[in-house]
Parts: structure tokens; sequence; C-alpha cells
């Protein structure tokens, strides 16, 4: 009989996924290919149930005669090992970044006569509310919180983007992208205390408090289900600092970062052009060890912001307070700099990974950004955040329409660069 091949990649079965079963029986054996954790975060939602867990739900399926695991998005190992007759998927893959992988897959069954087998996309009101119910499950705080250490595991960077609200935090739920045949997508989100005040019209000084803060975050996990790493400034005294962690883990947030530094906040990329005091080595490893000792779960992460490089106290005091802040319980170490050059980024890297070869390492290239996330990575760094760059994209845009209009009394001259409503309401789901 003829070989046909199909892959899954969700959490639950449904009369869309019987119904390509049924239809690829009509043409051979039918394969089934279920994709790997690995692979499945790269394009799609996270998963609610593990790789061991989805093979085995495939198993029992009627009419699958082997199910094996698709390391990778694109089909290209398992189609030099099967050589399958036909290929068949939901013709979803037709349009959008999707595409991407059946074109990969056309190119491979041509160089044997192969064929791709399109059913149409199975879509109805109960299959609707099963995936609705599925993303409200990925944003329930005991799946979510736990995200970020997963990641870490399976992502070679964790890559993060900034949010300040539920429609930013939709831009970094949804976007996804092609690259070189490839999808990829943001793993994580960043909620800046520079953005979140700054769209609240504040200066960066801590002026906002933990309670308007905590309102921004429930309003990004509404909306989204990806993990949440929160800037917690200088994490302010000991005694507040154990009721934002106890606060943050029971919302279901992954991961805060505090910096090492006491007195009015200024934002770090002022560096020494005015007057920062970092906290002595000892207070701030009480405060990790405080904040450790209040989580009521082994999950969330308490990650320690090194300001030695900002303040230009040197390589080696910096790495001083990472080796002291890590024994005081730190889950990560984000190392921050002001250079255009991420040289010395790089350097602490590679020495913190000489005496540390596991602890998490997060890096925000906003001045540096010329290094990609593969160098990065290469030197250790396992998070990436870009920590401000939506709402620094969004503030010209805005500017130059508001200019605009006035200029020349109606809207017209600014439409052709303007989005339409009915295309930013498609991002928000419907209940």
């Amino acid at each position: 009989m003829k070989t046909v091949y199909t892959c899954f990649c969700t959490d639950i079965i449904h009369e869309g996924h019987l119904n390509i079963i049924r239809k690829a029986q009509e043409y051979g054996n039918v394969i089934v290919g279920v994709l790997s954790d690995e692979a499945v975060i790269r394009y799609n939602r996270f998963f609610t149930k593990n790789l061991n867990e989805r093979l085995e739900m495939v198993k029992k399926l009627d009419g699958v005669s082997k199910v094996i695991v698709q390391d990778e998005i694109l089909y290209d190992k398992v189609i030099e090992q099967l050589r399958p007759d036909y290929v068949v998927h939901g013709n979803n893959w037709q349009i959008g970044p999707l595409n991407a992988i059946r074109d990969n897959v056309v190119g491979l069954l041509n160089k044997y006569g192969g064929e791709i087998i399109d059913v149409p996309y199975t879509y109805n009101e109960k299959i609707r509310r099963i995936d609705l119910r599925m993303r409200q499950k990925l944003a329930m705080p005991e799946y979510r919180r736990k995200r970020l250490r997963k990641l870490l595991e399976l992502c070679p960077v964790v890559k993060t983007l900034e949010v300040h609200s539920g429609l930013t935090g939709l831009i970094a739920e949804k976007t996804v992208v092609e690259n070189d045949g490839n999808l990829d997508q943001f793993d994580a989100m960043w909620i800046s205390s520079l953005c979140d005040t700054t769209a609240k019209g504040k200066p960066d000084i801590e002026v906002v408090d933990m309670t308007s803060r905590f309102r921004t975050i429930n309003d990004v996990m509404e909306v989204t289900t990806k993990p949440i790493i929160f800037d917690g400034d200088t994490g302010g005294l000991v005694e507040h600092f154990v009721y934002t962690v106890r606060s943050l883990e029971r919302m279901g947030v992954s991961a805060i970062i505090v910096e090492d530094k006491i007195g009015l906040k200024k934002n770090s990329l002022f560096g020494t052009e005015v007057v920062q005091e970092q906290d002595s080595i000892a207070h701030f490893c009480e405060k990790i060890s405080a904040g450790k000792r209040v989580q009521l779960t082994d999950e969330f992460m308490i990650i320690a912001r090194i300001e030695s490089l900002i303040l230009e106290k040197g390589m080696d005091d910096a790495l001083e307070r990472a080796k002291a802040y890590v024994e005081a319980g730190a889950d990560g170490i984000m190392i921050h700099s002001r250079r255009k050059d991420p040289q010395e980024v790089l350097d602490f890297c590679d020495r913190f990974r000489d005496m540390d070869k596991t602890t998490p390492i997060v890096a925000v290239p906003t001045s540096y950004n010329s290094v990609t996330e593969d160098v990065l990575q290469s030197h250790g760094a396992n998070i990436v955040i870009y920590a401000n760059q939506l709402t620094r994209s969004a503030f010209p845009a805005m500017e130059q329409t508001a200019r605009d209009i006035l200029k020349y009394h109606r809207a017209l001259e600014v439409d052709e660069r303007l989005m339409p409503i009915s295309q930013i309401i498609s991002l928000i789901d419907e209940l």
C-alpha cells in the first residue's frame, strides 16, 4: 500500500484532525508525526500536554498505523526517512507564514514524485470554542508561571518583547514570521517600568506604584498566554519587595528582574551622566534571599540585574556581584551596558560562564543593537530582551500623524500609512 504522512501539533483531537485522518486513509497506510516540544513553540502556541502525552493521544486514534516524532517544523528529515507517497494537511497552510512549510514539502516531494493532499480546513463553532478554551487554559497562572523555565530548557535563546498594554501584548503573542523557510515568533513578554510609566505619561522614577503596574500586567494577561518577565526596578525596600514577589507569583508572572541600585531611580542608559547609587552586595543579597524565602513555588524566578558596567565600576565588580547574587539565590543574572559595542557584555558572559555553566544570563541589546541573538547565545546568553522598541516605534508614528492632521486640517494625507481598524480588531479574540 501507499504511505501517507500527516503531522499534528495539537493538545486535543477534534473533528478537524479526525477528518484529516479519514482523508489520509483513502490513500494508504497513515503515519502521523507529532511535532516535538521544541518545534511546536517556534510557530504555534505553547503546549499543555508534553510530547509523550501527545504521542499517546495520537496512538489511540483509529486508522493510524504508526506514530513518530517530528523534531523540526520543516519536513526534510521525515520525508527523507519515510519517502511518503502523499503528505496530507489542512489547506490552511496555503496562505500566511505556514505557506513556507508547504513550499518546502512541495520541493521535497517533487524530487521523487510524491504528492500533497490539501484537505479543506475544518472550522466551526465547536472547534472555535475548543481553541478558545485551550487559549484560556494556557493563560491560567499555574500554566503561564512555569513556562519561562520550560522555555529555557527548550530554546537556544528566549526572545522577549516589551509590551505595555493589552494591544501590544497581542502583537507579541500573535506575530509570526517566515524567514529562510522557517517560522519564528517571540517566546515571552517584558513589562518594562520605563515603557509602562511612559505610556501613563509619568517619569521613569518609580513614581507609578505597584498597584498600577499590576493593572498593566492584568491587561496583558487577559488577552495573552506567553510568559511575562516583570521589570521590578530596584525592588524597593526589602520589606516591600517580598510582597511584590508574592503578588507576582500569585498572578502567574514568571520572573521579576531587580537592579542593584538604591535611592531615586534614574534610567540606566543615562549612566554616570546623572547621580545613581549602586546597592551594597550584602544588602542586595539580603533582598534576593528574602524574595526567595517567600515564594510558594519553584517556578517563579528572581533575576538580579547588575549595574556595574553602566556605572563604570568595572568587570571585576560585575563578576563579584554576579557570583554573590547567585549564591544568595538569584535564578538568573542580567548584565546591562549602554555602550554601542557589545564587547563588554560578551566579555562578561564569557567570564561568567567560566565560573558558572548553568545560571541563565539575560542580555538587553538596546544600545548595542547590532549584535544578533546567535552571537549572544554563542557567548552564553539565554534570554534576549527587546526592552523598549515597540514604545519607541509607536511614538514618532503617532506624533507625525498628529502633526499632519493639524497641518492639513483633515486626515486624508495620513490615511495611507494607517492600518485599517478592521485589521487591528482582528487581533482581538471574541469569547
